[in-house]
């Protein structure tokens, strides 16, 4: 084991941060600290420090006025109204879904903002220095996945939008190449070196691009909504001839609720890599309060617009908000809104499936891997796997993504079970990084055997929820089921006779420019 420099070591100029020299910083065992691994502690790992950290509000509120705008929400919130919900019904389904969300989230930023670790460190003080590789590469694996589905659906849009400005190559887009177009490959490849450059860049790229598209979408999102009103003549169908009514009405609602936050699964896990470099606590309530709830209500209003006036003019129920982009008249306005969807794609793309795979595979391998070179690695992978092949097969979908998907909920209770009914918040930040084996959480080789134990029949449980048929009925809820049984299983098991430690991650901290 080597010891690691107490203060902001130096590092390369990729990262832009201030070197420091090694002969004026003192050691950890200076300090009395345990020593730093090099197999655990890098300068993406490190904890940051709290002077100079740069996500507020509105960096957080941002963050959710992209997400929450995503065309795959757009897609779940009008399948509610498809099912037979009419306006008031999928307002008190997402108003259901945004309070939980609230709570949720901002119990897991404050983890964030304390401890100023990364998700796959904050993994380690349930499962342990090495334990936390499952939870880390189970949340990197769901997202980078996603990262290449997402893309490949932003690139249908930049299909549509390179047509409409030059007609002519749609010849392009009838060949097939391992199972996409010429134009296909050139669209995709376009936005995949995008969102590379973009992430080489690091987190604090991210946030600016964040902050420069959450008003471009709400902006774009709000004028479709108008256009769509104007064109249904200042009126719009509330809900549809087969409306829902009496107890099937109200299990929808609250299965849509509980299926609003189990889109947000990956993002409740995960949170702690944006808002360990938040200014304060309150600016997560800020910033969540105004991106959540609010947002969402903003959300649900959009939905009801432009699905009612699509309804009432042709008696179609649309899939997303793309299918009223694709038929606009005017190619000027197809080509604003269209830029619009690709940019707000790529946002979400960027915080939901980009950033937790680089952290993972940052953890697996810190000698080798910083965050330029594992979001190179991630967006490789990305690509390699052909993700519109992976989209295309329902079974991809069902089982391997549905599968991981099911083991988060248990993954989050185990995790804020320890952290807040266990220690209480009592964190010893720098013992995260050691491999010492009397330290905090080395637990057994590295592993704590109980949160395993908690997670394993809470893993089965929900995998069976999600693929049993007979279950049905109660997989809208698999999610809070998973969590649930993960809490109390972990809660039973967890050693109450350890002794925990409240100790400041400062000592081994380095600047934010997160």
């Amino acid at each position: 084991m080597s010891q690691m420099p107490t203060a902001a070591p130096p590092v390369d100029d990729n990262h832009n941060r201030p070197a420091v020299a090694l002969d004026d910083v003192p050691t950890a065992a200076e300090l009395g600290l345990s020593p730093t691994s090099a197999r655990l502690y890098n300068q993406d790992l490190a904890p940051t420090m709290m002077k100079g950290r740069r996500w507020s509000a509105y960096n957080i509120f941002t963050l959710w006025a992209n997400d929450v705008h995503s065309l795959g929400n757009y897609g779940f919130a009008i399948g509610l109204f498809a099912l037979g919900l009419g306006a008031w019904q999928i307002l008190l389904a997402l108003g259901v879904g945004a309070v939980l969300l609230f709570l949720l989230l901002t119990l897991s930023g404050f983890m964030g903002h304390k401890t100023g670790v990364p998700f796959p460190v904050m993994s380690r003080i349930a499962f342990g220095i090495h334990g936390a590789q499952i939870p880390a590469l189970i949340r990197g694996g769901v997202a980078i996945a996603w990262f290449g589905i997402q893309t490949y659906l932003a690139s249908l849009v930049l299909r549509v939008l390179l047509i409409a400005l030059a007609p002519g190559l749609a010849d392009l887009d009838k060949d097939s190449i391992l199972g996409l177009s010429t134009l296909g490959w050139a669209s995709f490849l376009a936005l995949w070196v995008v969102q590379v450059v973009i992430v080489r860049y690091g987190m604090d790229m991210i946030r600016h691009y964040e902050a420069f598209a959450g008003p471009i979408i709400l902006i774009t999102m709000a004028a479709l909504a108008v256009w769509m009103f104007a064109q249904a003549g200042g009126s719009i169908a509330l809900s549809t001839p087969d409306a829902l009514t009496g107890g099937a009405m109200w299990r929808e609602i609250f299965a849509g609720g509980a299926l609003w936050v189990s889109i947000y699964a990956t993002f409740v896990l995960n949170f702690c890599d944006f808002t360990r470099s938040s200014t304060t606590r309150k600016s997560i309530i800020k910033g969540n309060f105004w991106g959540i709830p609010i947002n969402m209500l903003f959300f649900g209003l959009i939905v009801i617009v432009i699905t009612g006036a699509q309804f009432k003019i042709n008696g179609v129920v649309i899939g997303s908000p793309s299918d009223i982009v694709e038929s606009i008249p005017n190619t000027f306005l197809l080509v604003a809104a269209a830029l619009a969807l690709l940019i707000l794609t790529i946002a979400v793309n960027l915080m939901a499936n980009f950033v937790a795979p680089i952290y993972a595979l940052t953890n697996l391998m810190p000698k080798r891997l910083d965050f330029r070179k594992a979001s190179l690695v991630s967006a490789i992978i990305g690509l390699v796997i052909l993700p519109w092949n992976l989209y295309n097969n329902p079974a991809v979908i069902v089982y391997f993504l549905g599968g991981l998907g099911a083991l988060l909920g248990p993954l989050f209770g185990v995790i804020m079970a320890d952290y807040w009914l266990i220690r209480k918040t009592r964190i010893n930040v720098p013992e995260l990084y050691t491999e010492v084996d009397k330290g905090s959480y080395f637990y057994s080789k590295g592993v704590n055997m109980r949160a395993v134990g908690a997670f394993i029949p809470a893993a089965i449980i929900s995998l069976l929820i999600a693929f049993i048929p007979a279950l049905q009925p109660v997989a809208a809820f698999s999610w809070f089921i998973g969590a649930g049984i993960g809490a109390v299983a972990y809660f039973i098991v967890a050693d109450r006779k350890r002794q925990f430690h409240d100790v400041s991650g400062e000592p081994i901290a380095v600047p934010s420019l997160h």
